[in-house]
């Protein structure tokens, strides 16, 4: 292909196939297509025994499935909860649902995960968890996080919406903490269009978060609320299209990974990029690929973005820092977060997908290098 021909390439795509279709209008003959049907059970026992727990709770978005994991820890006014200041404002939002305080963490500057050796010194006596986000499909340093926690009596929330399949030291990220929780929304490795899910190995937590995430209503007493819930329920139809992608999951994760292996190769010699890093303990899911624009490449990440964009590539920035963002600003202010601000000022989201071919990567490759020749 030359080099000056156009290609249209999303940031992300779906991959729904054949079995989906079967199972969704499997799904509609059967005109069960709210909140309650079979494949809401098939898709979370599905779920459960991909991520390694007991229990696994659907519910409508990833955001929900915080506020639930949260509220089934008993988070309360006025808690603090450690999150990092490099994620999606999701992960701080849910904690200020249950009236509490996000306390945020700066991140490790080679997994972009939450700095474990910078945890205790943000914990106070109002500290009530942990929230660690898997960020970019790569898992958090779960080992030292948990000696932590336990050291303090804190729980532990891993933030897995970008991990789908991922694994920390063997184990799948969600199993590891005492809860996780998981996004579906349409550019995860695992949708359902939007959706989400809580995972944890803890009886009592999870018959609260289905408690909760039902109005309240108990199972053996229809119409009968012993507790203030919430409208957080899945569709049948949404679940029938889980169950297909659970399937496909591993599928999925190895082209992830491999189209990760195909962009660190081309862009290896480049000099001024840097990558996220995989530690010898995990299993990075490669959920989306991100250069890092150095000041040796020669131009700014904003430059970049706008040359991919304009040879059709949906390049994307990083999240702002969650202290820069204004509900937040105000509690942090004069605190200073600088991996997170250094990954945010210049990390450029590539095209990440499994339908990618190799000549759509070297295409964005190409035009990925000639930002830094044309400067």
């Amino acid at each position: 292909m030359s080099a000056n021909v156009r290609k249209e390439i999303p940031l992300s795509m779906p991959v729904i196939g054949e079995r989906e279709v079967q199972y969704v209008m499997d799904c509609l003959r059967s005109t069960w297509i709210s909140s309650a049907g079979e494949y809401i059970e098939r898709f979370e026992s599905a779920f459960a025994a991909v991520a390694g727990t007991k229990h696994a709770v659907s519910c409508s978005n990833g955001t929900a499935a915080l506020h639930l994991a949260l509220l089934g820890l008993g988070v309360k006014p006025d808690d603090e909860v450690l999150v990092p200041a490099l994620s999606f404002v999701a992960t701080a939002n849910a904690v200020v649902y249950c009236g509490g305080k996000p306390v945020f963490v700066d991140v490790d500057r080679d997994i972009w995960c939450m700095d474990p050796s910078l945890i205790e010194a943000r914990i106070t006596p109002k500290t009530r968890a942990i929230i660690t986000v898997h960020l970019r499909g790569h898992p958090s340093d779960m080992e030292a996080i948990l000696s932590i926690a336990r050291r303090h009596n804190l729980f532990v929330i891993e933030d897995a919406a970008q991990a789908h399949g991922a694994q920390a030291w063997g184990r799948p990220v969600g199993s590891i903490g005492d809860i996780g929780t998981f996004s579906f929304f349409g550019n995860k490795m695992l949708t359902t269009g939007e959706g989400g899910m809580v995972t944890t190995n803890d009886d009592q937590v999870a018959h609260k978060i289905r408690l909760l995430k039902n109005q309240g209503m108990t199972r053996e007493r229809r119409y009968w609320h012993p507790v203030v819930g919430y409208n957080y329920r899945l569709t049948n139809i949404q679940a029938a299209i889980g169950v297909a992608q659970v399937e496909r999951l591993p599928v999925q994760l190895s082209r992830h990974r491999e189209v990760a292996r195909q962009y660190q190769e081309y862009l290896a010699d480049v000099p001024g990029l840097s990558f996220q890093k995989e530690r010898d303990w995990a299993k990075h899911a490669w959920w989306q690929f991100v250069a890092v624009v150095n000041d040796e490449f020669g131009a700014n990440r904003d430059t970049v973005i706008s040359a991919l964009q304009e040879s059709g590539i949906d390049a994307r920035r990083l999240y702002f820092p969650m202290h820069q963002l204004p509900p937040y600003e105000g509690q942090t202010r004069d605190q200073r977060f600088p991996v997170a601000e250094y990954l945010s000022d210049r990390g450029v989201c590539l095209p990440t997908w499994s339908g990618l071919e190799p000549e759509d990567i070297q295409y964005i490759c190409r035009k990925f290098e000639t930002c830094r020749s044309a400067h």
